[in-house]
């Protein structure tokens, strides 16, 4: 709106301590309107006066790739496809995926949506909206652009359930819903696809197609191996890299986040590999929905492990997170206090994230309490930006045992109704992560595409890149390919860690912490304090923070060589750490409290 686009406007948001903003032009009209365009120009402009740098969202709405419709308007061929199969007529039916799932049901709109496995409804989807930002905007580094933020994308042909009431009936219905038509097991389907599955497996797809629905021989795990496999890579070449390729063409950076990544089995069917494609992104993001500082300990640290993974993998440091307290908000408890949110934010920078884009409502919120909230976002990045992770441990991401084992479903997709072994992948995976998270034991994600690029150091040692790891978690029921298993003997034989869940009794914390041997950890030991080291040139950087409700007081092991600091980010205090008589720090914590160490 232009009252949004004032100079008044843009400088009252730098007076919250805020640094930038996620903008687009106005969904109204979207993409249509000369003043619309003329206002977004006006915005930027006196933004750049205030100071503040701009993230370009590329959507009306969500999920990314419509253009608001446009894409389709332009050329329906270019909705997404889903290859359904009906058990009881032992039939295929290749048809549009629209009703039963995200597209369908969501917060935004109930609107058709595009193949993002397309090469060219993608290249319709970027010449629609990022060519003419280009072409309104000229040139992007003069408004302070920085990236463009993509939202939610996904393969869609699955049934993800439907939002509740009172929200489902105020979605607006852009195209109707025809739930005569059946629900049946779906996979993602483009044009091309059998062309594609013939050149890379010399196998025709045609005559191995039921193994994606059913089978449970080796033939029919390599089909669905293969399939998704395959898949994955389309996703990741052609729309995020695409998306990626068109940044970096324009010199700013590509970022977002995908759907669910939170539960493991629904990356299979709405992006093939979320770890692949968040590895195509420059500043690869996470949606928490919640700020509730205690989601880090049940599945917060999937969200943000899968881009943080991405990002160390592919030799970069920026994080997006795309951070709010919808789930408080929705459900009558919000909104979030202030603690709650810095605690929810610590826990993200210990997870390595460094930009902030807030989906909280600021004007809920008196302005003095938001700017403490910035400053205390700054604080933590002007020490942690710069830094690098200290993580010497990988737990393996099992996504092509799950490509095995993934059975559609004609209903809302659950763990539950999947295989034996899938659960057992599944449920070792996030105990695995759980555990390392509650005994402050960093880790990094890592699936078998980049496993097999390891090499094993002559002193042992598993290098990826420039990521050298000590100590390996594979979750029970995970096959490890021939070659790879071979490497990985040998580094056990060079003094490596290999630990392996055997699905009979779950890995405890105590397990880890004797194998693992961290070099810092609480005493008294907290589960619900989260640990993360950083190395910033010559400085040893700790962050400790308590997402419990509980003041907790001890000692950090591990503390005692060298000199140590503590900061405190909400209110830039800096003292000389107080020891113990064994010479460790010495801390006390306050529910939600975030503290640095640095040596």
């Amino acid at each position: 709106a232009p009252e949004r686009a004032t100079p008044e406007a843009m400088r009252s948001v730098r007076e919250r301590g805020l640094g930038g903003l996620v903008v687009n032009v106005a969904f109204e009209e979207y993409m249509r309107s000369e003043e619309h365009w003329q206002t977004l120009i006006q915005g930027l402009h006196n933004g750049k006066e205030a100071g503040l740098i701009f993230w370009i969202y590329d959507e009306q709405g969500y999920p990314s790739g419509a253009a608001g419709g446009l894409v389709l308007e332009k050329n329906p061929q270019y909705e997404a496809q889903e290859l359904a199969y009906d058990a009881r007529q032992s039939s295929f039916l290749l048809r549009p995926a629209f009703e039963y799932t995200h597209a369908a049901n969501n917060f935004y709109a109930v609107r058709r949506y595009i193949n993002i496995m397309d090469d060219r409804a993608v290249r319709s989807f970027i010449r629609l909206t990022h060519d003419q930002y280009r072409l309104r905007l000229l040139n992007l580094q003069q408004y302070n652009i920085r990236a463009f933020f993509t939202d939610e994308p996904s393969l869609i042909a699955v049934d993800l359930g439907q939002i509740s009431e009172p929200s489902r009936s105020k979605v607006p219905v852009v195209d109707s819903v025809d739930l005569t038509l059946p629900e049946l097991p779906s996979v993602p389907w483009v044009y091309d696809l059998e062309e594609r599955y013939q050149q890379r497996y010399g196998q025709q797809l045609q005559r191995e197609r039921l193994s994606l629905f059913s089978g449970d021989k080796e033939k029919d795990r390599s089909v669905r191996r293969r399939f998704w496999s395959l898949i994955a890579d389309l996703v990741s070449d052609r729309y995020f890299g695409a998306l990626q390729k068109w940044c970096a063409e324009n010199s700013i950076a590509s970022s977002g986040h995908t759907l669910r990544e939170e539960s493991l089995i629904h990356h299979v069917p709405l992006e093939g590999n979320a770890l692949k494609v968040l590895g195509r992104m420059d500043i690869p993001g996470l949606d928490m929905l919640s700020s509730d500082p205690q989601e880090v300990l049940h599945q917060g640290w999937i969200t943000a492990a899968l881009p943080f993974s991405a990002a160390i993998l592919n030799d970069r440091r920026h994080v997006m997170t795309e951070v709010s307290d919808f789930d408080q908000t929705l459900s009558g408890q919000g909104p979030a206090s202030l603690d709650k949110m810095r605690a929810t934010a610590a826990w993200q920078t210990a997870w390595g994230v460094t930009d902030f884009t807030l989906y909280y409502d600021i004007d809920q919120r008196p302005a003095e309490e938001v700017k403490a909230y910035g400053d205390f976002i700054g604080r933590l990045n002007a020490l942690l930006s710069d830094s690098r992770p200290c993580a010497s441990v990988l737990l393996y991401y099992p996504i092509r045992d799950l490509w095995e084992e993934y059975r559609p479903q004609g209903e809302y997709l659950s763990l539950q109704n999947q295989s034996l072994r899938a659960r057992k992948i599944v449920d070792s995976f996030m105990h695995l992560g759980q555990t390392l998270q509650r005994q402050q034991i960093n880790f990094i994600l890592v699936d078998h595409e980049w496993l097999a690029t390891a090499v094993v150091g002559a002193k042992g040692g598993l290098r990826i890149g420039d990521l050298c790891a000590e100590a390996l978690l594979i979750p029970a029921g995970c096959m490890i390919e021939s070659e790879t298993e071979k490497k990985l003997t040998v580094f056990g034989k060079r003094g490596g860690v290999l630990l392996r869940d055997d699905g009979l009794m779950p890995v405890s914390g105590a397990d880890l912490i004797k194998v693992l041997k961290p070099n810092f950890y609480p005493e008294p030991w907290s589960g619900k304090i989260v640990l993360s080291r950083f190395q910033r040139e010559d400085r040893q950087i700790l962050q400790l923070t308590n997402v419990d409700d509980q003041e907790w007081q001890g000692i950090v092991n591990g503390t005692n060589i060298g000199d140590w600091m503590v900061l405190d980010p909400a209110t830039a205090e800096i003292t000389a750490a107080a020891r113990d008589r064994s010479g460790c720090a010495v801390l006390r914590l306050s529910p939600w409290q975030t503290v640095l160490l640095i040596r």
